[in-house]
């Protein structure tokens, strides 16, 4: 299944993806420990599936946590932090 087939899933159908693509490598390994396959490259296959699946729900958690926070339009600076800046900032936390 492609990773654009994946992304056009709902979270749900996703979920769904995922339990079934794990049980059918459990199932798969077993298999393999008791008898010969049929497909071996079909154990990788499996597992990259259920990374794809596992990638995608990540990349939607995180959008769904950082599209909250508001974006500030001022540029981030670049400026190097010396050890004593951080020295400084440790002990005034403390």
């Amino acid at each position: 299944m492609k990773s654009e087939q994946l992304r056009e899933m709902s979270s749900e159908q996703l979920q769904l993806t995922l339990d079934e693509t794990t049980d059918r490598l459990f199932r798969l390994r077993i298999q393999a420990q008791t008898e010969r396959l049929d497909a071996p490259s079909e154990l990788r296959k499996q597992r990259r599936l259920i990374a794809r699946i596992k990638t995608i729900q990540t990349e939607r958690a995180n959008d769904s946590d950082t599209g909250s926070e508001p974006v500030s339009d001022e540029p981030v600076s670049q400026e190097p932090v010396s050890e004593e800046t951080v020295a400084e900032e440790t002990v005034s936390e403390s």
